[in-house]
Formats: structure tokens, C-alpha cells, sequence
């Protein structure tokens, strides 16, 4: 009878042309296989012949590529039309401390928040160990290990050195929302808080309450606190400024000393700390760059001089 013969299923499964172009890159058949652990970025578009791959080179340690550590194109930040910063192209080295240096208003602290997502960019990219980085959260880069500081003192006076420190630490125990808990459960971190302390020679004042302190010595603990996430690069927002002679020592001295396996970028109107520190200083003056290169490179640019100090005599600058 009819209903004792077996039936044949259709074959329902797609065939190539059922699959849109774009979902069927897997699959294709002469897609040679990529592997998984691949660090690079592996952008292809569809043609009428089949795929055409733009592969862009791995970050090779000997390679030019990976001595920069971050680097920026076009970066741009507009306010209604007025151009805070245009077109900045900066390009750090890994193990470097770069100096960013300009008159007020051209631009430098701004660079820093579109560098530390504070800002988001109107133009341009942002690229961090080779990753692009242009539009995620502060809170993600700070995690990558691009960490900074600010202009004005940011500590929490009313707390003491050590529990500064401490704060920056504790992300590492995953317990920072359990406001239950004592505060003894936080002693974990007391070592690792102390050892900071030393490095930025504040172990003498790991009780002392930290609106107590100097100016100086509470710059010298926005560096500890800095530490404590461990950066891989730090950009640190005019660190000298409002310091006397004898703290700006200590502070140069100190950043020299942190700079070991680290990058630094710094904003810093000092010339004579941009001197002393400093391997490469991009100048620059009204948002866009100016000058790129070494200080006596830079201290020798008549535009420089002209923009910066107002002066065709770079003497005039350290005054």
C-alpha cells in the first residue's frame, strides 16, 4: 500500500547560496584556516572572486612596530567647533619617558582624557599594546595597565597614608563591594602597602593622616597609589607643579626610580625636569603638534621657542 512505502526526507540543510555572504566566512571551502591564536587584527572583505585578506604583521619583539607602546592618529577633540585637539599623531616608546610640553591652552591635559577615556575622541584612534583601545571605558584601560594622574592632589585626606595605598590594592581581593566585612580583612594587603611606601619613601608616614601631609610628599603618594595597580604605563599630569625646589628634586629623583620597566608620559611645564628626565618631548600649541624629538632637538626649534617661551633663548624657560 501507498503508506508502507518509505519516505524520502527532502534535504532541508542550506546550500552556499542560502548562506549570506557575510555569515559564510567559516565555512567557505578555499578559506585557508586561521588560527585561534592569532594576535592580530584580521579584517576581510568580500569580492565577487571570493575573499580578499588584508593581514596586518604581528607584533614581532624585534619588530619597529611593538617599540611603541601607545600611539594615537589623528586624534581629535572638538567643543562645538572649537578644536581643543587636532590631529595629534603621538607615537611612545616602550621604555620611554616623553615629555608632553606646550603654553597653557594647547591642548595637553585634554590629550591625557581622550587617552584615559575621561574624553571620548571626535576623530582619530587610539591604540595601546597594539590593541585598539578608541572607545572603551576608563575603568578597561586603567585595567590594561594605563593608569594616570591628575593635576590636583587626589587622595583621601581624611584617611592615612597606608589605607591610601591600601585602596588601590584591594581590587586584586574581588572585595570591594562587601561593605560588610571589617577592616581587618584588608591587613592582607599591609605588606604589599608598605613595600610601595618604601619605593616612594613615604614609609615613615604610613599613619600619618594624609591631609597632615606637605603638598610634596602627598604627590609623592598619588605615585604609590598609582603603583598599586600596576601600571604598565603611567601618565602622570604636571607632577612637579606647585612644588619647591627641594620637593621637585625628590620628585624627579622618584620618578626616575619608578620609570624602571615602565613607560611615562608626562605632562610638565619644568623645563628643567623635561631636561633631566626626558628621553623625547612632543611640543604642543593650540591642540595640534608642533615639534617632535629629543630636548636638544626640541630646545633648538625657533618655533619652539617662539611658542613656548616667547623667546628666542631656551635659557629663558627655566626662570
Amino acid at each position: 500500500p501507498e503508506w508502507q512505502k518509505p519516505v524520502r526526507r527532502q534535504n532541508t540543510s542550506p546550500t552556499w547560496a542560502d548562506v549570506p555572504l557575510e555569515h559564510s566566512r567559516q565555512a567557505w571551502p578555499s578559506e585557508p584556516r586561521v588560527s585561534h591564536h592569532s594576535n592580530t587584527d584580521d579584517p576581510i572583505t568580500a569580492t565577487k572572486q571570493g575573499y580578499t585578506r588584508t593581514r596586518q604583521p604581528a607584533f614581532d619583539p624585534g619588530s619597529t612596530m611593538s617599540d611603541f607602546i601607545l600611539e594615537t592618529v589623528g586624534l581629535t577633540k572638538e567643543f562645538k567647533g572649537f578644536a581643543a585637539v587636532s590631529d595629534v599623531n603621538l607615537n611612545i616608546q616602550r621604555g620611554h619617558i616623553h615629555a608632553l610640553i606646550g603654553p597653557n591652552g594647547a591642548g595637553k591635559t585634554t590629550v591625557f582624557n581622550l587617552l584615559t577615556k575621561f574624553l571620548p575622541p571626535t576623530r582619530g584612534t587610539i591604540r595601546f599594546e597594539g590593541k585598539d583601545i578608541t572607545h572603551e571605558a576608563p575603568a578597561a584601560t586603567a585595567r590594561r595597565g594605563l593608569v594616570r594622574s591628575f593635576q590636583i592632589s587626589a587622595t583621601f585626606p581624611h584617611l592615612t597614608v597606608m589605607e591610601n595605598v591600601r585602596i588601590g590594592l584591594q581590587r586584586k581581593l574581588g572585595t570591594a563591594f562587601h561593605f560588610w566585612r571589617s577592616d581587618k580583612s584588608l591587613d592582607v594587603l599591609n605588606d604589599r602597602a608598605m613595600a610601595l611606601l618604601e619605593d616612594v619613601d613615604l614609609a615613615g608616614f604610613a599613619d600619618t593622616v594624609t591631609g597632615e601631609m606637605p603638598y610634596g610628599r602627598k604627590r609623592a603618594l598619588e605615585i604609590a597609589t598609582t603603583l598599586a595597580l600596576e601600571p604598565t604605563m603611567m601618565l602622570l599630569d604636571e607632577p612637579t607643579q606647585g612644588m619647591g625646589q627641594e620637593d621637585i628634586a625628590r620628585v624627579v629623583d622618584l620618578i626616575r626610580k619608578v620609570s624602571a620597566n615602565r613607560t611615562i608620559l608626562m605632562v610638565e611645564h619644568n623645563l628643567s625636569v623635561v631636561a633631566n628626565l626626558c628621553d623625547r618631548i612632543t611640543v604642543l600649541q593650540r591642540g595640534s603638534m608642533l615639534a617632535e624629538g629629543s630636548y636638544d632637538e626640541v630646545s633648538k626649534n625657533p618655533q619652539v621657542l617662539e611658542a613656548y617661551v616667547g623667546s628666542d633663548d631656551m635659557a629663558d624657560a627655566h626662570h
